[in-house]
Protein backbone atom coordinates (compact mmCIF):
# COMPACT_ATOMS: atom_id res chain seq x y z
CA UNK A 1 0.00 0.00 0.00
CA UNK A 2 1.74 3.16 -0.87
CA UNK A 3 1.36 5.99 1.63
CA UNK A 4 -0.46 9.07 1.15
CA UNK A 5 1.21 12.08 -0.79
CA UNK A 6 3.61 9.10 -2.50
CA UNK A 7 4.77 9.90 -6.07
CA UNK A 8 3.81 7.07 -8.39
CA UNK A 9 6.03 4.58 -9.60
CA UNK A 10 4.78 5.37 -12.79
CA UNK A 11 3.42 8.80 -13.14
CA UNK A 12 1.60 10.02 -16.04
CA UNK A 13 3.79 11.84 -18.18
CA UNK A 14 2.77 15.89 -18.77
CA UNK A 15 2.24 17.00 -22.18
CA UNK A 16 5.33 19.26 -23.59
CA UNK A 17 4.42 22.50 -25.34
CA UNK A 18 5.96 22.60 -28.34
CA UNK A 19 9.25 25.02 -28.94
CA UNK A 20 7.78 26.82 -31.92
CA UNK A 21 4.30 27.56 -32.57
CA UNK A 22 4.30 28.38 -35.80
CA UNK A 23 3.27 25.31 -38.22
CA UNK A 24 6.20 23.21 -39.73
CA UNK A 25 5.58 24.35 -43.23
CA UNK A 26 5.61 28.11 -42.21
CA UNK A 27 8.93 27.40 -39.98
CA UNK A 28 10.65 25.71 -43.38
CA UNK A 29 9.28 28.53 -46.15
CA UNK A 30 10.60 31.72 -43.22
CA UNK A 31 13.69 29.33 -43.12
CA UNK A 32 14.34 29.09 -46.81
CA UNK A 33 13.56 32.28 -47.86
CA UNK A 34 16.71 33.64 -44.85
CA UNK A 35 19.05 31.20 -45.89
CA UNK A 36 18.85 32.32 -49.81
CA UNK A 37 19.31 35.93 -48.49
CA UNK A 38 21.88 35.02 -46.28
CA UNK A 39 23.81 32.67 -49.48
CA UNK A 40 23.52 35.37 -51.41
CA UNK A 41 24.52 38.37 -49.42
CA UNK A 42 27.56 36.53 -47.21
CA UNK A 43 28.96 34.28 -49.88
CA UNK A 44 28.31 35.75 -53.43
CA UNK A 45 30.69 38.60 -54.31
CA UNK A 46 28.99 41.15 -56.90
CA UNK A 47 29.17 39.24 -59.49
CA UNK A 48 27.51 36.36 -58.44
CA UNK A 49 24.85 38.40 -57.08
CA UNK A 50 24.39 39.87 -60.87
CA UNK A 51 24.40 36.60 -62.17
CA UNK A 52 21.73 35.05 -59.33
CA UNK A 53 19.27 38.07 -60.51
CA UNK A 54 19.82 37.36 -64.15
CA UNK A 55 18.96 34.08 -63.69
CA UNK A 56 16.21 34.02 -61.05
CA UNK A 57 14.67 37.44 -60.67
CA UNK A 58 11.67 37.85 -62.89
CA UNK A 59 12.58 40.44 -65.60
CA UNK A 60 9.27 41.08 -68.23
CA UNK A 61 11.50 42.40 -70.41
CA UNK A 62 12.45 39.14 -71.87
CA UNK A 63 9.20 38.74 -73.07
CA UNK A 64 10.07 41.30 -75.67
CA UNK A 65 13.03 40.24 -76.45
CA UNK A 66 12.78 36.33 -76.85
CA UNK A 67 11.46 37.03 -80.63
CA UNK A 68 14.78 38.08 -81.45
CA UNK A 69 16.74 35.19 -79.19
CA UNK A 70 14.29 32.02 -77.89
CA UNK A 71 16.74 31.57 -75.25
CA UNK A 72 16.65 34.56 -73.37
CA UNK A 73 12.49 33.76 -73.02
CA UNK A 74 13.91 30.42 -70.98
CA UNK A 75 14.39 31.54 -66.92
CA UNK A 76 10.54 32.89 -67.74
CA UNK A 77 9.95 29.06 -66.79
CA UNK A 78 11.12 29.64 -63.40
CA UNK A 79 11.35 33.09 -62.50
CA UNK A 80 7.50 34.01 -61.98
CA UNK A 81 7.90 31.85 -58.92
CA UNK A 82 11.63 31.92 -57.93
CA UNK A 83 11.79 35.44 -57.53
CA UNK A 84 9.90 35.56 -54.64
CA UNK A 85 13.08 33.74 -52.33
CA UNK A 86 15.36 36.88 -53.40
CA UNK A 87 15.32 40.08 -51.44
CA UNK A 88 16.71 43.44 -51.84
CA UNK A 89 17.83 43.79 -48.14
CA UNK A 90 17.42 42.48 -44.95
CA UNK A 91 14.48 45.39 -44.24
CA UNK A 92 12.73 43.77 -47.63
CA UNK A 93 13.31 39.96 -46.12
CA UNK A 94 12.07 40.95 -42.89
CA UNK A 95 9.22 42.83 -43.21
CA UNK A 96 7.93 40.05 -45.50
CA UNK A 97 9.04 37.43 -42.68
CA UNK A 98 7.01 39.11 -40.65
CA UNK A 99 3.55 39.39 -43.07
CA UNK A 100 4.27 35.73 -44.01
CA UNK A 101 4.42 34.68 -40.28
CA UNK A 102 1.10 36.13 -39.68
CA UNK A 103 -0.85 35.26 -42.78
CA UNK A 104 0.94 31.85 -43.79
CA UNK A 105 -0.10 30.37 -40.31
CA UNK A 106 -3.81 30.37 -40.34
CA UNK A 107 -3.69 29.54 -44.14
CA UNK A 108 -1.29 26.20 -42.72
CA UNK A 109 -3.45 25.48 -40.52
CA UNK A 110 -6.56 24.94 -42.49
CA UNK A 111 -5.26 23.78 -45.73
CA UNK A 112 -1.76 21.91 -44.48
CA UNK A 113 1.33 22.38 -45.65
CA UNK A 114 1.32 21.98 -49.35
CA UNK A 115 -1.78 24.13 -50.14
CA UNK A 116 0.10 26.96 -48.03
CA UNK A 117 3.07 26.28 -50.34
CA UNK A 118 0.87 25.87 -53.80
CA UNK A 119 -0.82 29.47 -52.88
CA UNK A 120 2.36 31.30 -52.14
CA UNK A 121 3.74 30.20 -55.13
CA UNK A 122 0.96 31.08 -57.40
CA UNK A 123 0.65 34.13 -55.76
CA UNK A 124 4.02 35.33 -56.68
CA UNK A 125 3.30 34.11 -60.43
CA UNK A 126 -0.15 36.18 -60.01
CA UNK A 127 1.64 39.27 -59.16
CA UNK A 128 4.56 38.68 -61.59
CA UNK A 129 2.14 38.40 -64.15
CA UNK A 130 0.38 41.87 -63.24
CA UNK A 131 3.54 43.69 -62.54
CA UNK A 132 4.61 42.75 -65.97
CA UNK A 133 1.73 44.06 -67.94
CA UNK A 134 2.56 47.49 -66.17
CA UNK A 135 6.73 47.39 -66.88
CA UNK A 136 6.78 45.33 -70.01
CA UNK A 137 9.43 47.87 -71.41
CA UNK A 138 11.15 49.33 -68.80
CA UNK A 139 13.67 46.41 -68.08
CA UNK A 140 13.33 46.41 -64.87
CA UNK A 141 12.99 43.39 -62.74
CA UNK A 142 10.65 41.89 -59.75
CA UNK A 143 12.70 40.23 -56.58
CA UNK A 144 11.40 39.64 -53.18
CA UNK A 145 8.66 37.26 -51.43
CA UNK A 146 5.78 40.12 -51.45
CA UNK A 147 3.22 38.87 -54.17
CA UNK A 148 3.24 35.37 -52.35
CA UNK A 149 2.68 36.89 -48.89
CA UNK A 150 -0.10 39.12 -50.47
CA UNK A 151 -1.94 36.14 -51.76
CA UNK A 152 -1.95 34.15 -48.55
CA UNK A 153 -3.17 37.30 -46.74
CA UNK A 154 -6.23 37.48 -49.54
CA UNK A 155 -6.72 33.46 -48.92
CA UNK A 156 -6.65 34.00 -45.37
CA UNK A 157 -9.18 37.36 -45.35
CA UNK A 158 -11.77 34.54 -47.01
CA UNK A 159 -12.14 33.57 -43.20
CA UNK A 160 -10.58 34.44 -40.86
CA UNK A 161 -13.12 37.23 -40.10
CA UNK A 162 -15.75 34.71 -40.09
CA UNK A 163 -18.10 33.48 -37.09
CA UNK A 164 -16.89 30.40 -35.57
CA UNK A 165 -19.09 27.66 -36.69
CA UNK A 166 -20.06 24.65 -34.07
CA UNK A 167 -22.01 21.68 -34.17
CA UNK A 168 -23.45 18.91 -31.22
CA UNK A 169 -21.48 15.45 -31.31
CA UNK A 170 -23.94 13.45 -32.34
CA UNK A 171 -23.54 10.36 -29.48
CA UNK A 172 -22.26 13.10 -26.57
CA UNK A 173 -23.84 15.69 -27.12
CA UNK A 174 -20.50 17.90 -26.80
CA UNK A 175 -20.10 21.06 -28.92
CA UNK A 176 -17.74 20.54 -31.25
CA UNK A 177 -15.75 23.43 -33.20
CA UNK A 178 -16.11 22.91 -36.92
CA UNK A 179 -13.90 26.11 -37.63
CA UNK A 180 -14.90 29.44 -39.82
CA UNK A 181 -16.22 29.10 -43.31
CA UNK A 182 -15.04 30.25 -46.65
CA UNK A 183 -16.84 33.22 -47.29
CA UNK A 184 -17.71 33.96 -50.76
CA UNK A 185 -16.98 37.48 -52.63
CA UNK A 186 -20.10 39.69 -51.21
CA UNK A 187 -19.39 37.91 -47.91
CA UNK A 188 -15.97 39.46 -47.53
CA UNK A 189 -17.42 42.68 -48.44
CA UNK A 190 -20.33 42.39 -46.29
CA UNK A 191 -18.41 41.58 -43.04
CA UNK A 192 -17.36 44.85 -41.45
CA UNK A 193 -14.01 43.87 -40.15
CA UNK A 194 -12.90 41.79 -43.46
CA UNK A 195 -14.68 44.51 -45.53
CA UNK A 196 -12.72 47.49 -43.75
CA UNK A 197 -9.28 45.62 -44.05
CA UNK A 198 -9.84 44.38 -47.81
CA UNK A 199 -10.16 48.45 -48.45
CA UNK A 200 -7.23 49.25 -46.49
CA UNK A 201 -5.06 47.28 -48.13
CA UNK A 202 -6.04 47.40 -51.37
CA UNK A 203 -6.33 51.16 -51.30
CA UNK A 204 -3.06 51.47 -49.54
CA UNK A 205 -1.44 49.42 -52.49
CA UNK A 206 -2.89 50.85 -55.12
CA UNK A 207 -1.67 55.07 -54.04
CA UNK A 208 1.55 53.82 -53.95
CA UNK A 209 2.28 54.91 -57.83
CA UNK A 210 0.33 58.69 -56.63
CA UNK A 211 2.86 58.74 -53.91
CA UNK A 212 5.69 60.10 -56.27
CA UNK A 213 3.43 62.79 -57.63
CA UNK A 214 2.30 63.98 -54.11
CA UNK A 215 5.50 64.08 -52.96
CA UNK A 216 8.37 64.17 -55.47
CA UNK A 217 10.18 61.14 -54.10
CA UNK A 218 10.46 57.80 -55.61
CA UNK A 219 9.31 54.07 -53.43
CA UNK A 220 11.24 50.94 -55.27
CA UNK A 221 7.56 49.41 -54.11
CA UNK A 222 5.90 46.94 -56.72
CA UNK A 223 2.42 47.19 -56.25
CA UNK A 224 1.33 45.52 -59.02
CA UNK A 225 2.95 42.24 -57.39
CA UNK A 226 0.98 43.00 -54.36
CA UNK A 227 -2.09 43.61 -56.13
CA UNK A 228 -1.91 40.60 -58.88
CA UNK A 229 -0.83 38.40 -55.41
CA UNK A 230 -3.85 39.12 -53.16
CA UNK A 231 -6.15 38.66 -56.06
CA UNK A 232 -4.70 35.40 -57.06
CA UNK A 233 -4.68 33.99 -53.63
CA UNK A 234 -8.30 35.62 -53.06
CA UNK A 235 -9.77 33.72 -55.70
CA UNK A 236 -7.82 30.45 -55.75
CA UNK A 237 -8.57 29.60 -51.81
CA UNK A 238 -11.22 28.11 -52.95
CA UNK A 239 -9.61 25.25 -54.78
CA UNK A 240 -7.84 23.89 -51.54
CA UNK A 241 -11.13 24.02 -49.06
CA UNK A 242 -11.76 20.21 -48.53
CA UNK A 243 -15.14 18.57 -49.42
CA UNK A 244 -17.11 17.37 -46.68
Amino acid sequence: MSEEGQTPENPTPREREPVFLLPAGVTILAGVLLAVHLASTLILNQDGQMQMLFWFAFQPYRIVVASMDASIAIPLLWTPFSHAFLHAGWDHLLINLAWLVIFATPVARRYGAGAMLALFLLSAAGGAALFAATTLYSQVYLIGASGGVAGLTGAAIRFMFQPVLWARHPETGERVVLGRRLAGMREVFANPRSRFFTLIWLVLNAAVPLVPLLTGTSLSIAWQAHLGGFATGFLLVGLFERKV
